[in-house]
Order: structure tokens, then C-alpha cells, then sequence
């Protein structure tokens, strides 16, 4: 995590650390967030108390740990969590699956993440199990890099200050430079593929489909198994994807 520029007020820093901990952590014990922070657990105590307080954490179910509180999801909830957002995306996720056969997913993008917001499973007996609330990295799956396309290149290096990482598996992004050649050729032809990038064996496909900012933009993804998912068949599912934002109704990509 990059250090921040010039004067820091130490406690301040180490509570927007924890809170941004909230995007990729359901919940957090004291001890878990002093580790990820690297800082004792009096300090992340004390930190997660004053959030507490505040109302951006509470108590998780069990009692034992923390998770984001209500002014936290207000604040950071991403898109297509709110009930009205939600309605218009279902009836997009239903035609979507009857065309494709596929699992099909919306995503919305949380910093370097994306997160799924709602999903619909295939019917096939081979398919991928949807998975509404997990998040994965963005660079490593097809509706994270379609959601950072619509970035400028200034932006994604915001995102991503460093220009290595590690791989999600052998076929995974690992450098900013190919990234941002990646997003360049996703803009060219209007949709993002994940061959075995996010887990092996897996593929994917999105495309645009709600949203005229980076908070409320929403991709649609079709995860399908790895025999199913060559590039003529990609190429199929991304243009029945898209069939299936522009159908009739209420809902369209922006």
C-alpha cells in the first residue's frame, strides 16, 4: 500500500487504511486488522472502537469481529446493491441466462476489485457456481477489466500505483504496461475476456452494462467452463450479452 504524500496524520491514515480493509474483508477481527496493518492491536483497538462509535464499523454476528457498519455502506456502496438499481439489472441477468446458457453475473468495481452484486446460474449440469457478494481482483477477470476500461489511463494508474504484482494464476496481468494494453484493445472491440486468469479452468466474458460514472457502472459477465470457452465461443457470448443490455425495457449501457 503506497505511503501517503507529505504530512499524515498518523491515526487518521490508520482509520481510512482499516476502512478501506471493509472492500475485501466481510469481517475482521482486532487481531487480523493489526497484522494487515501493521500496526498493535491496542492501536487497532482503538481504531476500530472509534469507528464503531461513529457507526462506519460494528460487531459482526458472532461477536468476535467487526464488520462495515451502516455509514460505511452508505458511503462506499457500490453500484447495483440498491433495490432500484437491483430491479432493473434482474430482468437483464434473466433474458441474459436464457440466451447464453451460461452463468451470468453483474459487477460492480470497488478500487482494484470488483465485486458481484447479482448473478443468475446456468442450467447446464457443467457450470460455474455464481457467486453474488465475493470479490475478485480486476485485473485478472473479464468484468473488471471492461469496468476499468471505461477509466481513463490516468485513473488506472491511480487504481494501480505499482507497476508489478503478483499473478492470480500463470496467465494472470502481472504488470500495469500490459494492462493498459489490454484495456486499449478491450475499448476497440467493446467487450473484456478471462481465459483461466482469475482460476483455472474458468473463462469469461463481459460487456458494458449500466452506469455513466465510475460509481454506478455495472458490467455483465458469462463465466462459463474452459471447454466452452475458446475465442469464437467468447465472441458469441459477449454479442449475446449485448443483445440481451439492448432488449427492450428500462435498463441500458451507457
Amino acid at each position: 500500500m503506497r505511503s501517503a504524500p507529505g504530512y499524515t496524520i498518523e491515526s487518521l491514515d490508520t482509520g481510512l487504511r482499516l476502512m478501506r480493509l471493509f472492500l475485501t474483508h466481510d469481517t475482521l477481527t482486532v487481531s487480523e486488522a493489526a497484522g494487515l496493518l501493521e500496526v498493535g492491536r491496542s492501536t487497532a483497538h482503538r481504531v476500530l472502537a472509534t469507528l464503531e462509535g461513529r457507526g462506519f464499523a460494528g460487531r459482526d454476528a458472532s461477536g468476535r469481529g467487526y464488520a462495515a457498519g451502516p455509514e460505511l455502506m452508505r458511503l462506499g456502496r457500490p453500484a447495483g446493491f440498491g433495490a432500484v438499481v437491483r430491479e432493473r439489472v434482474a430482468g437483464v441477468l434473466d433474458d441474459a441466462v436464457r440466451r447464453t446458457g451460461e452463468t451470468v453475473q453483474a459487477v460492480a468495481l470497488i478500487g482494484d476489485r470488483i465485486i458481484v452484486t447479482d448473478a443468475r446460474e446456468s442450467p447446464q449440469p457443467v457450470r460455474v457456481r455464481p457467486g453474488t457478494g465475493l470479490t475478485h481482483p480486476a485485473h485478472a477477470t473479464a468484468g473488471g477489466k471492461t469496468l476499468l476500461s471505461l477509466l481513463t489511463p490516468g485513473q488506472v494508474r491511480a487504481v494501480y500505483p505499482d507497476e508489478e504484482w503478483e499473478p492470480v494464476t500463470p496467465r494472470t496481468i502481472t504488470s500495469r504496461t500490459a494492462l493498459l494494453a489490454e484495456l486499449e484493445a478491450v475499448r476497440d472491440r467493446g467487450y473484456a475476456v478471462s481465459a483461466g486468469e482469475s482460476a483455472r479452468g474458468l473463462c469469461a466474458v463481459a460487456v458494458p452494462l449500466v452506469g455513466s460514472g465510475p460509481r454506478d457502472r455495472l458490467a455483465l459477465v458469462a463465466s462459463v467452463p474452459a471447454d466452452r470457452g475458446d475465442e469464437g465461443a467468447l465472441r458469441e457470448q459477449a454479442a449475446r450479452l449485448r443483445e440481451s443490455v439492448a432488449a427492450p425495457g428500462p435498463l441500458r449501457a451507457e
